[in-house]
């Protein structure tokens, strides 16, 4: 793969960056236009949809950072963007071009103060893995193997400016109007900063290691502070390959199964007992080894759930609330997702709306066990927000409604249901965390 020996941390080399691509994503439409004229409208717009997809992906994976972060998030809103974005934006989770070897060296220097050989027994300045915020090298130090996760330069400094650039797309894509919408991106501001600060994310993952150490199948790597920084993190090298390798090839149904306990029972454990999750459940954050056993990695992004929000959250996850129509439209007012300055046609949008989406998306919390290899709740679930993507009414309505706290918890369980469907895991006890 191609490395990168420059990567633009200005506010203006960034934005220069961005212009070229928009300039890009004009002259795509042109082309669309003229092709409509030869071929169908479904192919045009196909076409359309994959060079943009190319285009964006190949100026963000450029900048990295945050934009390139944000793209690796609506790659895991599958029922929102068009296939052609969820394939490309979806590289952004563990595959993108690495930093040149000159280039990782002068940026360890700046952030340890000494050259890697002069720290480590060997250092091994190419790339294993480059991802949005960072990338990773193997290293060794007395005989044992070690990962060494080095963070891309001006990534911390430009996530304002980068969330800025990013936000007239995101309103318009999610139709969020109104002075308000700023906490939403506030939110994801902050996890951002969160994710680029090193020392936080080494304390996030021994807490979590140690919290979740009980539950069977599931393991952590460790971390070393003397040799890690606030921009770089050294841990052990975990033998592994990436979750979506894996469930590419698997045909074992017992290490679906136990795998998917695994992440399930690591999920539920972490929200109900700790109320604070990793909220970042995407393949490359989650390796399998030769005995079956899931490695979790990378506790930069973790949400901390408050009650108030907690509370109503999990009680529309229960039948009998979700059909008592006053009882569920209170907690709707609770999670703001109905609003005092709803017109009536907007309450009444809204309220069928997540009525249905909430009747259908906490099936497996009805039960005791469920199937997550089930293709017809997943096809029900995709053709729920395909129809609501679509909805004009949706469009003419505004989607500034919900607590921000949706936007990690939701991210959180879309990334969960698809591992848990990637994995085709069957018969999965939903409540087995009590009993570890």
């Amino acid at each position: 793969m191609k490395t990168i020996d420059k990567i633009p941390t200005s506010k203006i080399q960034r934005a220069t960056k961005l212009v070229s691509t928009g300039a890009k994503v004009g002259v795509n439409y042109l082309k669309y236009y003229g092709d409509k004229f030869v071929n169908t409208e479904e192919e045009a717009k196909e076409r359309l949809n994959k060079n943009n997809a190319t285009d964006i992906y190949d100026g963000l994976k450029q900048l990295k950072g945050s934009a390139l972060k944000v793209a690796q998030m609506l790659s895991m809103e599958k029922s929102i963007l068009p296939q052609a974005y969820v394939e490309k934006f979806s590289l952004a989770q563990f595959s993108v071009p690495p930093l040149s070897p000159p280039l990782v060296i002068k940026t360890f220097k700046k952030y340890f103060g000494d050259h890697p050989n002069d720290i480590f027994d060997t250092f091994n300045a190419t790339s294993v893995n480059a991802a949005s915020i960072g990338q990773v090298h193997m290293a060794e130090k007395n005989g044992k193997k070690l990962a060494v996760k080095i963070q891309y330069p001006g990534v911390a400094e430009s996530i304002a400016s980068d969330l800025a650039m990013v936000k007239p797309i995101a309103m318009s894509m999610f139709n969020i109007k109104g002075k308000d919408s700023d906490k939403y991106f506030k939110e994801v501001e902050n996890k951002l900063v969160e994710e680029t600060n090193y020392v936080l994310e080494i304390e996030q993952s021994k807490e979590i290691a140690k919290e979740c150490a009980h539950i069977p199948n599931l393991i952590f790597p460790k971390y070393y502070e003397e040799y890690s920084s606030e921009r770089i993190i050294t841990m052990d090298y975990m033998e592994g390959e990436h979750l979506s390798e894996f469930t590419a090839y698997n045909t074992d149904q017992e290490t679906s199964n136990k795998l998917g306990q695994a992440l399930w029972d690591f999920y539920m454990f972490q929200i109900h007992n700790l109320r604070k999750v990793h909220a970042d459940p995407h393949p490359g954050n989650f390796l399998v080894n030769e005995k079956g056993e899931l490695i979790a990695l990378d506790f930069g992004c973790m949400k901390t759930i408050p009650m108030e929000f907690y509370t109503p959250y999990f009680e529309l996850a229960k039948p009998e609330n979700i059909d008592n129509q006053d009882y569920f439209a209170k907690k709707l007012y609770e999670l703001e997702i109905l609003r005092d300055d709803d017109s009536k046609e907007e309450l009444a949008f809204f309220t069928a709306m997540f009525h249905e989406m909430l009747s259908l998306f906490t099936q497996p919390f009805h039960q005791e066990a469920f199937d997550f290899s089930d293709g017809e709740f997943f096809g029900k679930i995709a053709e729920l927000g395909e129809r609501y993507s679509k909805s004009a009414d949706l469009k003419k309505m505004n989607g500034n409604r919900g607590s921000k706290h949706f936007i990690y918890i939701n991210r959180t369980f879309f990334g969960l249901y698809n591992l848990m469907f990637d994995l085709k895991a069957q018969d999965i006890k939903i409540n087995n965390y009590l009993k570890l």
